[in-house]
């Protein structure tokens, strides 16, 4: 292409293409983001006839590279290229990228083929899109007939010719017999897609693809089919579906391959319906040996599904056949189980009642808020509210406080960062009293925490608190408290003080705020450390939005005024900049 030196009209392209042949990948990677950018100076002709066939040719490139273009080409769709006739000019780049051998490429490739398919016409759907697809699904090259598996979903359901649809699902299931696995494996993740989009009467033609994919050799392939039994079965006629659809589904349960298993346990629910109601009872047997599988992750996403598998037995299988093994997973070898357990078994307490959570469940509910995990204990009290709801804070609050205790001291400030969140949320759900009681006093330490993303929970915490119980009770609990420190030694507590006093006003009703907060705030002002003094001034900008105006000029305007005289140049910054304001 010519030298832009004497025509600027070509100098976008010609900064373009110096820019695409640098060796530095950031500055080819910047270049291919302005894409939007340079397609409007250019204008929808030139973008057509000259910056699209360019980008064609530069396909060859870093992965990081060619996924933004891929993504950037997308962008060009509408407007920038002329409007939706037009899209047809992107295919060739977009196949290109579809056929490469790095997967994230590909991936993003077929991600915005989809999303330029949004802009197509019907029309346009059936008369190039179709091929487009059938191109790429026929290629001798594999990672092009992966690519497509992705868009035959799209394409499906925008069509309502029968003999393409009917060509799409016979093209589909070759991809599901290819001798390539990558192949198969593309088929068996967008099945479930595909079985959605496709009607009752076409249904019955796609079940071979599905047995092909169930029983394929490799697990990859499998575990991706599992999702898609409920889909399937929900199209296909009874007999049919009794006959090749309910023993895949139950045969998933015991698969030789671990990862299978996983979907399994994750996918249970769908599998019993899929398994038909006369699979019921072997369903449950299934589901209980995922509870007990020998690998970890199985169990673990066994143990998560329990509450919605319990929702499909009855109160005794529950009692008798659920709950047993639900008491050994409490103990269970891998946290990850007992996490995932104790996110979950809260739940069952409306489904069991108060006489049967007190005698079963509150037993597991106990010993894995003493779980030596963390997380397994934070999961727990996160699900309090259904246990509350049945059996009442009186037992509950027993046990509950000596676990929060634990954590709120843990060694690890996540930890008691975590436990602070869940306060305001325990507070809401056990009351007023329970917290006056037995929270109080810890959320006030939780000010004087280490670590400024402790405390700034803290006062957060605090704020909520404020919100769900009144400025009345925070006038006559928390705010005094807070107040307090700020005559503190450490200047770290009467900054948290301002910190806290700057989150209040947002909840706190403005006769509180003139009565007992802005008096405190003016006399931290004389504070001899400067860094008190500045944050003063802002915090007194944030009250001035929640006061009388007459007790802003009356006593915030002079304090503010007396600011602007210090000697810290960033207290008068902050001071002269409130003044403005107000």
């Amino acid at each position: 292409m010519a030298s832009a030196a004497g025509d600027d009209s070509l100098q976008p392209i010609q900064i373009l293409i110096d820019e695409l042949r640098s060796e530095d990948v950031q500055v080819r990677l910047n270049s291919i983001r302005r894409l939007s950018t340079i397609a409007r100076a250019l204008g929808p002709e030139r973008t057509r006839t000259e910056l699209v066939p360019f980008l064609t040719e530069s396909t060859d490139d870093e992965e990081e590279v060619l996924v933004a273009l891929a993504e950037e080409l997308a962008n060009l769709a509408g407007e920038l290229i002329g409007g939706a006739d037009h899209i047809p000019v992107l295919y060739t780049a977009l196949s290109q990228l579809a056929n490469s051998e790095e997967t994230a490429v590909r991936d993003k490739a077929v991600d915005s083929l989809r999303r330029i398919s949004v802009h197509l016409s019907e029309t346009l759907i059936a008369d190039g899109f179709v091929s487009l697809v059938t191109s790429l699904a026929t290629s001798e090259w594999f990672t092009s007939r992966a690519s497509s598996a992705g868009l035959f979903p799209t394409v499906y359901a925008r069509v309502s010719d029968q003999s393409i649809q009917s060509r799409l699902r016979q093209l589909f299931s070759k991809l599901g017999s290819d001798e390539i696995p990558l192949v198969r494996k593309a088929a068996a993740s967008n099945f479930a897609k595909l079985a959605n989009a496709v009607d009752n009467n076409a249904a019955a033609e796609i079940v071979n693809v599905f047995k092909a994919l169930a029983n394929d050799e490799q697990d990859s392939a499998r575990l991706l089919i599992v999702e898609a039994c409920g889909p399937l079965v929900d199209k296909l006629p009874t007999e049919l579906s009794r006959e090749h659809i309910q023993p895949i589904a139950r045969s998933f349960c015991h698969d030789k391959s671990w990862r299978v298993r996983y979907m399994a346990a994750m996918h249970i629910c769908s599998l019993v319906t899929a398994a038909g109601p006369q699979s019921k009872d072997e369903m449950t047997a299934n589901f209980l040996k995922l509870l007990t599988d020998t690998e970890a992750e199985v169990r673990t996403m066994a143990a998560s599904r329990i509450a919605d598998f319990a929702g499909l037995v009855s109160e005794q299988e529950l009692s008798s056949k659920i709950l047993p093994i639900t008491k050994q997973l409490a103990t269970d070898s891998s946290e990850h189980v007992r996490a995932a357990l104790a996110a979950v078994v809260m739940t069952l307490a409306p489904m069991l009642g108060k006489e049967r959570t007190i005698d079963t469940l509150l037993d597991i509910f106990l010993r894995l808020l003493k779980d030596e995990v963390p997380e397994v204990r934070l999961n727990v009290i996160s699900k309090l509210d259904a246990v509350n709801r049945v059996i009442g804070i009186e037992l509950l609050s027993q046990s509950l406080l000596p676990a929060i205790v634990e954590l709120a001291e843990d060694r690890q400030w996540r930890v008691r960062m975590a436990i602070i969140e869940y306060v305001p949320l325990l507070s809401a759900q056990l009351g007023v009293e329970f917290f006056n009681e037995k929270l109080s006093q810890l959320s006030m330490t939780w000010l004087g925490d280490s670590v400024y993303s402790v405390r700034e929970a803290a006062i957060g915490n605090l704020t909520k608190l404020i919100k769900l119980f009144g400025t009345e009770w925070a006038q006559s609990t928390i705010i005094p408290k807070v107040l307090n420190l700020h005559s503190h030694a450490n200047y770290l507590f009467r900054l948290t003080c301002l910190f806290a006093i700057s989150s209040f006003t947002e909840v706190t009703a403005s006769a509180a705020i003139e009565s007992a907060i802005l008096p405190i705030v003016i006399k931290m002002s004389a504070d001899p450390v400067p860094n008190i003094r500045f944050n003063v001034a802002k915090t007194l900008q944030a009250i001035c939005a929640k006061i009388d105006r007459q007790v802003v000029l009356d006593r915030v305007k002079p304090a503010l005024q007396a600011l602007l005289d210090d000697q810290d140049r960033d207290v008068k910054f902050y001071a002269g900049q409130a003044l403005q304001l107000i």
